[in-house]
């Protein structure tokens, strides 16, 4: 966990200001949820095979016995204050949030155990469309930012749950030849869900996973359609992007639409900002099925890229007020 002082705290300002304003001109409203939500808000969300849930999220009982969690990411509290305040009234809805997270991860470049994000969350559109347009409004934020040029677009498409079920049997079923080869974690998460084997970190497994089956052969002709159209959007858009057919995001509530914008100026850390659709999470965390899009990234990797671009603050330069005798002190005063 980091303090932050001086030219680190003005960046980390310009970071949040900008995403704000640009939330403004996309018409996104504010948004606010606590830090703390009860545990099983994550584990129902998330899946609890992803490295999240299993190895990163700080819970602890309250004094009541109740698991309570420092929240790890926003969607699922978002998404949790929605179906709570009734806001199923006021769709299409767009939110913006920001603020601390915690993971129990390994401190690197960019990345403490407490770190700060900017969401964005449009609820409540199905349409291709917005699937573009948010990630329009990531690019425009990254170009505010200046270091655009430096990163990529991937982007893939998880299909609907048919798509998925399909796919993750055919993971399994390749995963299983090698079961022997595998490191722990993709062992227990082979007959859970095999998907999250495509984001292991063990070396071996990655060597593994590189001649899986890609799920672009298993999409309905829906699935593709949707993906087909949100291509087209980001044509129009003239936004560049490279497919990343092993693109899977590590979160199980996605679906459909999977984007990162990475880099390789930051090392192993690649990705800078990522999202993607989740139509399926209202519905899951005991709301009424919602279609919704949305994506987080990173506020410290943000300014990491930006320090690498030689990125100035701007700030006033100080006025200092001498008096000349006890007679101009009053004056100086006002």
């Amino acid at each position: 966990m980091k303090d932050f002082f001086g030219e680190d705290f003005e960046l980390h300002n310009h970071i949040i200001d900008t995403a704000r304003k640009i939330s403004t001109l996309y018409c996104y409203e504010g948004a606010s949820t606590p830090i703390l939500e009860y545990t099983k808000v994550f584990d129902r969300t998330l899946g609890d095979t992803s490295d999240v849930v299993s190895k990163e999220m700080y819970s602890f009982l309250d004094r009541n016995g109740e698991s309570i969690a420092l929240r790890p990411e926003f969607t699922a509290g978002i998404i949790r204050a929605f179906i709570a305040n009734g806001l199923q009234q006021k769709l299409p809805l767009k939110l913006f949030s920001y603020g601390p997270v915690f993971r129990y991860d390994r401190p690197q470049a960019g990345r403490q155990r407490q770190f700060h994000q900017i969401n964005y969350e449009y609820i409540g559109s199905s349409d291709p469309y917005s699937d573009a347009e948010i990630i329009k409004l990531g690019s425009h934020l990254l170009r505010e930012l200046n270091i655009l040029d430096d990163i990529t677009l991937e982007i893939n498409s998880l299909g609907c749950k048919s798509s998925r079920a399909s796919y993750q049997q055919a993971l399994t079923d390749y995963f299983t030849k090698y079961e022997n080869d595998l490191s722990d974690d993709s062992k227990k998460r082979l007959n859970k869900n095999s998907l999250r084997i495509l984001d292991s970190k063990d070396e071996n497994d990655k060597k593994i996973a590189l001649s899986a089956p890609l799920i672009a052969n298993y999409y309905t002709p829906e699935s593709k359609n949707y993906f087909d159209k949100v291509l087209s959007y980001l044509d129009i858009l003239n936004i560049k992007y490279k497919i990343n057919p092993r693109l899977a995001r590590g979160l199980d509530y996605y679906c459909h639409t999977a984007f990162e914008f990475t880099t390789d100026k930051l090392g192993a850390q690649s990705t800078v900002m990522g999202g993607g659709r989740y139509d399926y999470l209202c519905e899951l965390m005991g709301g009424s099925p919602t279609a919704a899009v949305g994506f987080a990234s990173g506020v410290e990797r943000l300014a990491l890229m930006m320090v690498l671009k030689n990125y100035q603050v701007k700030k006033l330069a100080p006025i200092h007020l001498i008096p000349i005798g006890e007679e101009c002190e009053d004056y100086i005063i006002k």
